[in-house]
């Protein structure tokens, strides 16, 4: 699969598009793109939801996605990197932003791959648009405090994106939906990815009142894959993220997203990508 990066910590652009000749790419960046007017479908990682004028879409590090334009589409984009939103000045800063990347990684990850993400209050649709708005305006003047606003603006629209994302899946809690089980499973094994004893199979029974037996087979017929496959493909898809996007050494990274140790991470890491996590890393940087 081809793959994009972002060469500097901030882009913003408006453009237009009547047909997507680019295959479904991995982007190796967060974005943010609000259809300014236009009709379609977009695809995430393999799922395919309509977009009309006024539809928001927020991608994480990694994430396939592509376009399939029914009408001229002009949207709005905007790219960034952990490392737009991670300039604080204090340490304090650093670690909140730190905590707050993780958790928007755990809230939107299964959005980009089970359903569509909806901005439900119609004063947060009005809230985003103006934000949005602001951005670009201060985005195309150089001028005093201009990164930090930037800066403060994503993190609002974010913040607003994640609230509703959230209240999703509350509603999804009371049975409003077909099967909400699933989510509450997938939105748990996001949390504890680093802490491999929550995640067993007696665990998860027990956690959500199945038998042992059936966990497994019971998160294969809603996800299309096995219960230790999807832990292991998220976890290191969340290396690559670190690897790509931190200063954290291999080290860190298997601890902090609960590998045994260094050579743990890296035998996995191998037999998923083929290389090395050090080789992986110089190759996104050259990339």
């Amino acid at each position: 699969m081809e793959r994009k990066l972002l060469h500097q910590p901030f882009e913003l652009f408006v453009s237009d598009m009547e047909c997507w000749n680019e295959r479904p790419l991995i982007y190796h960046f967060f974005e943010i793109v609000q259809i300014l007017d236009g009709e379609g479908l977009r695809i995430t990682n393999r799922n395919t939801f309509a977009y009309r004028k006024g539809s928001i879409f927020l991608f994480t590090p990694l994430d396939c996605r592509g376009f399939d334009i029914k009408t001229p589409t002009r949207f709005c984009a905007i790219r960034f990197s952990e490392v737009f939103l991670g300039k604080c000045k204090t340490v304090q800063d650093r670690e909140r932003i730190s905590s707050w990347l993780k958790q928007l990684e755990h809230i939107f990850f299964h959005h980009n791959r089970f359903q569509e993400l909806l901005v439900r209050q119609e004063g947060d649709c009005h809230l985003i648009a103006s934000l949005m708005d602001s951005l670009v305006r201060e985005y195309a003047h150089d001028r005093q405090y201009k990164e930090e606003n930037l800066q403060h603006f994503v993190t609002l629209i974010l913040n607003i994106l994640a609230r509703n994302v959230t209240d999703s899946t509350e509603i999804s809690g009371t049975g409003d939906t077909p099967d909400p089980l699933i989510n509450r499973m997938l939105l748990h094994i996001r949390q504890h990815i680093s802490d491999p004893e929550k995640l067993r199979i007696d665990f998860l029974a027990s956690h959500f009142n199945l038998s042992e037996n059936y966990v497994g087979e019971y998160f294969r017929k809603l996800t299309g894959e096995s219960l230790q496959h999807y832990i292991t493909h998220y976890r290191i898809k969340l290396v690559q993220q670190r690897l790509t996007n931190s200063a954290l050494t291999v080290s860190q990274i298997a601890g902090e997203l609960g590998f045994t140790d260094e050579s743990h991470l890296s035998r996995q890491f191998r037999k998923y990508n083929g290389v090395s996590p050090a080789e992986y890393r110089k190759n996104a940087k050259s990339m």
